[in-house]
């Protein structure tokens, strides 16, 4: 990996990431594939087509699916040589560890030292996951990107919970290095190449978030993640909880906020030094007829685009805008149709594509400030 800082204007930084599996321009926003689709009948040609750079998948839902009862769903997806040859997909992907997804399964968990005990939401088959076997499972599918295995403890849990879970996640983030380290130098891995980013957790904690930071710091990753934000705190405090912490991480390495977010949230990360982001929002939002337009939202659902003959938004240049009017998404939203939930998909994701470009193309420019207090007041004013 090399990854150089072009251009930065405040903490905003721009900069280029060169992977195993082609360069990513930062800032960007990672289009999320959870099951290694796009929800919404979205297939890789489209995300081409949408300018997506980097492709996020799920490794505890591909671990469970695809699988015939006695393989799990990564076994499989290595014997097509990966996640990319799989989904035929030619540019980088990140895996997240599933370790939100696994900690999200509360009534259904047991943690301890060695890793979380838990059951299937497919088919109640018992798993047990941690730091080892979640690498390996990454390992299994190749990604251009491997997270970390660590514990998303509630936000507003006790401090003496999220302290001991913080020093949990840090003893594994040691051993998935380890793991990691043990599986790109075997014979027959998909990847030699993958990458590690640690997490940072903490909570709303201050002066625990700070002491992760600079302790995961000294374990030289490839990059950093700050997680266990926008998970219904304030986004006030998710902005300053990231003004405390991202200063404590390498400003040398890539950044990534996880799980975030709104137009709004993704231009104060990157103010704030942010490289990375992801969210579910424009694909769901999408398949709920919900658009993002330069100008605030916009619900097609609404009887008054009934007639409206106008794109989404003018000079969009996504494929529904070039060919499509509201009207006509709007009746195909109405009818069940799918290919209305997937021209708002396709539309959503191009915003956001589109604006991470607008947004590098303002930090090198220096006009970051100005621009992202254009968008917000324009964003504002329309919603």
């Amino acid at each position: 990996m090399r990854y150089e800082i072009l251009a930065t204007e405040g903490r905003a930084k721009r900069a280029r990431m060169e992977t195993v599996h082609g360069t990513i321009e930062t800032p960007v926003f990672m289009n999320v594939g959870t099951v290694a689709a796009i929800k919404g009948a979205v297939s890789t040609d489209d995300l081409r087509t949408i300018g997506t750079q980097v492709e996020l998948s799920n490794t505890y839902h591909l671990h469970v699916r695809p699988g015939d009862g006695t393989r799990w769903g990564d076994e499989l997806i290595r014997e097509f040589g990966g996640l990319h040859k799989f989904m035929h997909w030619d540019r980088p992907i990140l895996t997240d560890s599933g370790g939100f997804q696994v900690f999200s399964l509360a009534g259904l968990r047991k943690i301890r030292e060695e890793g979380v005990t838990f059951h299937s939401h497919i088919d109640g088959r018992k798993i047990f996951m941690g730091p080892e076997e979640s690498i390996r499972i990454q390992s299994n599918l190749g990604s251009t990107i491997a997270m970390a295995f660590d514990e998303c403890a509630p936000s507003l849990s006790e401090r003496d919970y999220i302290e001991k879970s913080v020093a949990r996640t840090t003893r594994w983030l040691a051993r998935c290095k380890d793991e990691l380290s043990k599986l790109n130098g075997e014979p027959g891995t998909v990847n030699p190449e993958q990458l590690l980013f640690g997490i940072n957790q903490g909570g709303i904690l201050e002066d625990v978030r700070i002491r992760h930071a600079e302790e995961i710091r000294e374990m030289d990753c490839d990059g950093y993640a700050v997680g266990g934000l926008a998970v219904g705190e304030p986004a006030e405090t998710m902005y300053h909880i990231l003004d405390v912490t991202v200063p404590h991480l390498p400003a040398e390495k890539p950044t990534y906020l996880m799980g975030v977010g709104t137009p709004v949230n993704i231009l104060e990360g990157v103010e704030r030094g942010i490289d990375f982001f992801d969210c579910v929002y424009p694909s769901r939002n999408g398949r709920h007829g919900n658009v993002y337009t330069n100008h605030g939202k916009l619900n097609l659902f609404n009887k008054k685009y009934e007639l409206d003959a106008r794109p989404i938004e003018e000079g969009c240049g996504c494929p529904a805008c070039r060919s499509y009017s509201r009207a006509y998404i709007r009746h195909l939203l109405k009818a069940g149709e799918m290919l209305g939930m997937r021209l708002c998909v396709l539309h959503n994701l191009y915003f956001y594509n589109k604006m991470m470009s607008e947004i590098r193309e303002a930090i090198e420019q220096g006009t970051f400030a100005a621009y992202k207090k254009k968008r917000i007041e324009e964003m504002e004013a329309g919603s």
